[in-house]
């Protein structure tokens, strides 16, 4: 089957170019009570790029089958932020951040639970009723409370571009039961997901070996923005007795290094991804064995950052996934001086056991600039 392909226009610049959104969605066979909308997007930060491969290769593998073979729909979104992806400086992808005000392009989002004032009330009236009736008419609040940010954009007066950009992707993803957001390491990472409370048994889907289980967030990155106001529905619900488990999931896959398309990661990617739809009956694949994987899940407590204690140059730095025990010097750093002094060299020590989770680029670093991280158990 082929995609219906749908282009969104989604920034006039002054020279009158446009930059886009392009949209691959996968329709299958007629709804049915079980099927089930699927939004995977990549390349949020500009220079996590290893999602478009993984992205292509799902479009290849989808394109593949019947329509009988899904249940339900696939939205896939690469480069879903073109404006980031195209930031440089000098031969290096930039796109984290937002060039013109500062933000973070991951911390931007519009989180209903900051404005479900009524939550409590709702939850009170549909306490007894099924839960598909719930979710349904909680979807609709949701989208009800959304559609004001299409009235401010309409406006003369408009909102801000960041404002207008996540209205934009949040539109596409805000009624889908499944959302997966790909990113990798600004720098040089392993792979690994970030999985919300009570959804720890479909972590194993994924083929990684490592996940961050969230216990503290804010809502403003584009998987908590989805999950949250869900998961503040059922301690609600918890709270007046009713203990519902909506099938509504978000993950954020991280995928290796940036300015990267590393082949183990991005094989990572299309296949836990095909095991995750597959487990969750998305898929019906003929001949295919679903399968879990042991994943390790940790609290962000656990993740131990290094930063640089004064300038230098980085010397002898132990490499990605390297085992440490604390005590172990973990890298040197080369420090000169304006004093008339010879230069020193500074053996950096690790303060936990673990391993190297993650690795900057640059050898070069000022005060405070940030080397390393270690997981620790």
């Amino acid at each position: 089957m082929q995609p219906i392909i749908q282009t969104i226009n989604l920034l006039k610049l002054a020279s009158g170019d446009e930059l886009s959104l392009q949209v691959y969605k996968f329709i299958g066979k007629p709804s049915s009570k079980s099927a089930k909308k699927v939004y995977i997007q990549s390349n949020l930060h500009g220079s996590e790029i290893v999602g478009n491969a993984v992205i292509f290769q799902l479009i290849e593998f989808l394109s593949s089958l019947d329509r009988n073979q899904i249940q339900g729909e696939i939205w896939l979104v690469p480069i879903c932020n073109p404006l980031g992806t195209n930031q440089r400086s000098h031969f290096f992808s930039t796109g984290r951040y937002n060039s013109y005000d500062g933000h973070d392009w991951n911390r931007i989002f519009w989180d209903y639970e900051k404005f479900c004032h009524d939550l409590d009330s709702f939850s009170q009236t549909y306490l007894k009723l099924d839960p598909k009736t719930i979710q349904e008419s909680f979807l609709q609040k949701q989208q009800d409370a959304f559609s004001k940010q299409l009235e401010k954009i309409k406006k003369p007066s408009s909102i801000r571009w960041r404002e207008q950009y996540r209205y934009q992707l949040q539109s596409l993803s805000i009624d889908a039961d499944y959302v997966i957001d790909i990113h990798s390491s600004s720098n040089q990472g392993i792979n690994y997901l970030y999985c919300f409370h009570g959804r720890e048994e479909s972590a194993k889907y994924f083929d990684t070996n490592y996940g961050i289980l969230m216990n503290e967030y804010d809502g403003d990155a584009f998987d908590e923005a989805f999950m949250k106001p869900w998961l503040a529905l059922e301690r609600k619900l918890n709270q007046l007795g009713r203990k519902i488990k909506f099938d509504i999931e978000s993950w954020t896959l991280e995928l290796g290094s940036g300015m990267q398309m590393n082949p183990q990661s991005v094989s990572v990617g299309v296949e836990g991804i095909k095991n995750y739809l597959v487990n969750k009956n998305v898929l019906k694949l003929t001949n295919y064995v679903p399968r879990t994987t042991n994943i390790t899940l940790v609290k962000r407590q656990q993740i131990k950052y290094y930063y640089a204690p004064t300038g230098g140059m980085i010397q002898n730095r132990l490499s990605l996934k390297s085992q440490v025990k604390a005590g172990d010097r973990i890298y040197q750093l080369l420090s000169f001086n304006k004093e008339g002094k010879l230069p020193t060299l500074i053996d950096i020590c690790a303060e936990t056991d673990g391993f190297i989770f993650d690795i900057g680029f640059n050898n070069a670093v000022n005060q405070g600039e940030y080397i390393l991280a270690i997981l620790s158990f």
